[in-house]
Formats: structure tokens, sequence, C-alpha cells
């Protein structure tokens, strides 16, 4: 196939993106604490790229227009964690996008919250069960 001023595109924007996505990326430098833990960060890398262009003939001469771009995310999403023989492998969760996700996420707080407040008042009314309470 011949060389083309597309290939050649597509070829400096690929080379570009290697450039800036490596393993180290990925999987993250080793961080040694001092109690002899060695924490390991891993990542998610998603990439994308278009490029697109075209051949003209201006008064004879052949001209080349053309454009490439590039786009690249990386999202954390853990850690794995060494202590001696021990490998555990720690999840940062996902971002809530949506209120539903919001909620799901605050509920054992919530629920956690109401228990205090109900032992607050169960203590206050000193009878010890749940009958003061009002319901």
């Amino acid at each position: 196939m011949e060389n083309s001023n597309i290939a050649n595109m597509m070829n400096v924007t690929m080379n570009k993106i290697r450039e800036i996505v490596d393993v180290d990326t990925v999987v993250g430098t080793p961080i040694t604490t001092p109690d002899g833990v060695t924490l390991i960060p891993v990542s998610r890398v998603s990439y994308g790229f278009g490029t697109g262009g075209s051949d003209f003939r201006l008064q004879g001469d052949a001209a080349f227009a053309g454009g490439s771009g590039a786009g690249v995310k990386v999202d954390p999403v853990g850690f794995l964690i060494i202590r001696g023989e021990s490998v555990r492998m720690i999840s940062i969760p996902a971002p809530a996008f949506t209120a539903v996700d919001r909620i799901i996420d605050k509920a054992p707080e919530f629920i956690d919250a109401v228990e205090e407040l109900i032992r607050k008042y169960t203590a206050k009314s000193g009878d010890g069960n749940n009958s003061a309470v009002p319901g």
C-alpha cells in the first residue's frame, strides 16, 4: 500500500497517544511506606482518535488538507496493597452519576443517623425500650 498523507497523520497521532499512554499510566509507580507496605496505583485508560483528509487539485498542483484529533481518559480504579506475602486490591468506587446513585450511596449513612437518633431518644426517655419512640 502506498504511504499516503492520511496514513502518515494516523501514524503521528498513534505515536503521540503511545507517548501519553504507557504501562506506567495503567499500573503506576510503586510507593513503599516506612512500615514496608507497597502501594501500586491501578488505572483504566480509554482513548480514541480520528483522522480525515482529502487530496485536492488546484491549477494542476496536488494539495492535501486534513486533520486529526485524539482524546485520552484515565480513571483510577484502585490500589494493589502488598504487605509481606499478602496482596490485596482496594477498589475506588466510581462516582455517582444520577440522583438514584447518590441516594443509594448515602442510604447507609442515613440509616446510621436514624438509628443514632432513635438511640438518643430512647436513652432520654429512660425506659430502655422503643416504646418512647412516637409511632
